[in-house]
């Protein structure tokens, strides 16, 4: 089943006075490119996160941003003995200046003192970084199956919008061959023109150079073995987005084989149907070429 490269994923949890949350997001890359924003003070996660995250996800730019907050309603609060006698201070200080001034201010509540920066500070947690770090991984096998399936539930879009552009070539193949066979008269002109040509330019005719001449011209004419090669890309593609696992690099190099084939049929053409046809091959080469740089 085709996974799409993009996806999008959030967690969060709290315990023992801590609170974090996760976010994970996707998009295409050639390889596989983690960008890791995590607190630095929680030792070992890094190194844990890149391996358990490459064991499951094989292609894309990855970015996964973590925040680790202390948790002020499950953790309790300390208040800050020196911040709050310099916050009074400063109050005593302000209604004195006002008195001289004579300013009536509203007497200071014990609200307006814990609002001030500083005063109150949560208390220390009751759990270490070893502790809180692998609680912080409990949530990693979550987070990465939800990226996942966002991922698959993008990839089954994008496959099927791959399966309607191979079915578009198909279309256009089978135009092609019918277009081909209904020109025999035209390559005979074609030939006969080469001939009168070449004929032209000698006193004495070389029966084998001739001979190579006009085998060289009706190769240059027959689509068939082109025809033939995109079929076969075509069952090679359908085959790819019925596999499992990462199928993007193959799907890359598949569509430059389209491409390739779609390139010689439009020099072969030799006629205003075929080479619109050959036309339209190339552009929807190029619409499943953008597609096929999301798979993973």
């Amino acid at each position: 089943m085709v996974s799409s490269m993009t996806g999008f994923a959030e967690a969060g949890n709290a315990g023992a006075g801590y609170r974090w949350a996760w976010e994970m997001r996707g998009v295409n890359a050639r390889g596989l490119d983690l960008r890791l924003r995590l607190p630095d003070w929680i030792g070992g996660l890094e190194p844990a996160l890149r391996s358990r995250i490459a064991q499951r996800v094989k292609r894309g730019a990855v970015t996964v941003n973590l925040r680790v907050t202390q948790d002020v309603e499950t953790g309790g609060v300390d208040l800050d003995p020196a911040a709050l006698r310099a916050t009074l201070a400063a109050l005593r200080q302000i209604e004195a200046a006002a008195q001289d001034q004579g300013l009536h201010l509203a007497p200071s509540r014990a609200a307006d003192v814990i609002a001030r920066p500083g005063v109150v500070r949560a208390a220390a947690p009751d759990m270490d970084a070893a502790t809180l770090r692998e609680a912080i991984l409990s949530d990693l096998p979550g987070l990465i199956e939800a990226f996942e399936e966002m991922r698959a539930a993008e990839g089954a879009a994008l496959a099927g919008a791959l399966h309607d552009q191979l079915g578009t070539i198909e279309t256009l193949i089978g135009a092609a061959g019918a277009a081909a066979e209904a020109r025999p008269d035209q390559v005979a002109a074609t030939l006969r023109e080469n001939l009168a040509r070449v004929l032209e330019h000698t006193d004495a005719v070389d029966e084998t150079r001739l001979a190579q001449e006009l085998a060289l011209i009706a190769v240059k004419s027959d689509i068939r073995e082109e025809l033939d090669r995109l079929e076969a890309h075509v069952l090679a593609a359908r085959e790819l987005l019925g596999q499992a696992g990462p199928v993007g690099r193959k799907l890359d190099f598949l569509m430059q084989e389209f491409n390739r084939e779609a390139n010689t049929l439009c020099a072969k053409a030799q006629s205003t149907t075929l080479t619109r046809i050959g036309l339209d091959l190339k552009a929807t080469i190029d619409q499943m070429r953008e597609q096929v740089q999301n798979v993973e």
